[in-house]
């Protein structure tokens, strides 16, 4: 059995971290390298850091944001947004990131991904999949770009399956239907996913209970769970998710 890890997600904007619902409403959620020393110390496995307005604001990942959290941590942290070709990602790993998350740029340049996958190595390399439901599409789930503002016309299953086979090392799927809601994982595409691929997946968007994260891993089938509003407001710590988890029977690092 795999170890689940925990991994709580910085949404950045104007400095602070943020959330909203379903991408919009945003409201202020903190200090971001407040949050990540917190999220350290309470036993997080890794740390995402999204710029989630680089893509539609039409600039770069802020590398300010990510030198200050990197040095206040010691885990892995993927940071996203704005990252658009070798020399972005180059950047933002000497910033300090482990591992790099592109998703717009990577639609408009599949060959991105094999060519950041060879010249960094896989393991560095996560492809993020915005997706919402579309009956129109073989799976039911339509690929979303820029910032979850323009659907286009695509299959999300079968763009992860394209990802993987050009040397994604991990595939970071989030249903918009289910963002910020606290619902719980959209399981069935989190599922989907993880079906179609042989690559980690991350299950993102919509955590609110202890459940949905046994959810997330056991019927979504994924290794990493990451969640915001939950910890962001204190609704969850990461220490009672994982200890929820090793009553389950599942394999955590406590």
């Amino acid at each position: 059995m795999a170890t689940i890890k925990i991994m709580p997600c910085l949404d950045m904007k104007n400095g602070r971290v943020v959330k909203g619902i379903h991408f919009v409403d945003l409201k202020d959620a903190g200090d971001p390298v407040e949050n990540a020393k917190f999220y350290q110390e309470d036993g997080a496995d890794e740390l995402a850091m999204l710029d989630i307005a680089a893509t539609i604001e039409n600039r770069k990942t802020r590398l300010e944001w990510i030198e200050k959290v990197s040095s206040a941590i010691t885990i892995p942290l993927t940071v996203g947004g704005g990252i658009a070709s070798l020399e972005d990602i180059d950047i933002v790993l000497n910033a300090g990131a482990s591992k790099i998350s592109i998703n717009t740029a990577a639609v408009k340049e599949p060959k991105l991904i094999s060519q950041a996958a060879k010249e960094f190595g896989s393991a560095r390399i996560a492809v993020a999949i915005d997706a919402r439901r579309n009956k129109e599409m073989p799976s039911g789930f339509e690929l979303v770009v820029s910032g979850g503002t323009t659907p286009i016309g695509k299959d999300a299953v079968s763009w992860a399956k394209e990802c993987e086979g050009s040397g994604a090392g991990v595939i970071l799927p989030t249903s918009m239907d289910g963002d910020g809601t606290q619902a719980g994982y959209d399981l069935e595409f989190t599922r989907a996913i993880s079906d179609a691929v042989r690559l980690p997946v991350i299950a993102s968007g919509g955590a609110g209970t202890l459940e949905h994260f046994y959810e997330g891993a056991i019927k979504g089938k994924a290794q990493i769970l990451l969640a915001a509003s939950v910890f962001h407001y204190r609704i969850l710590s990461v220490r009672q998710v994982k200890e929820y988890l090793k009553s389950k029977g599942l394999k955590v690092n406590l």
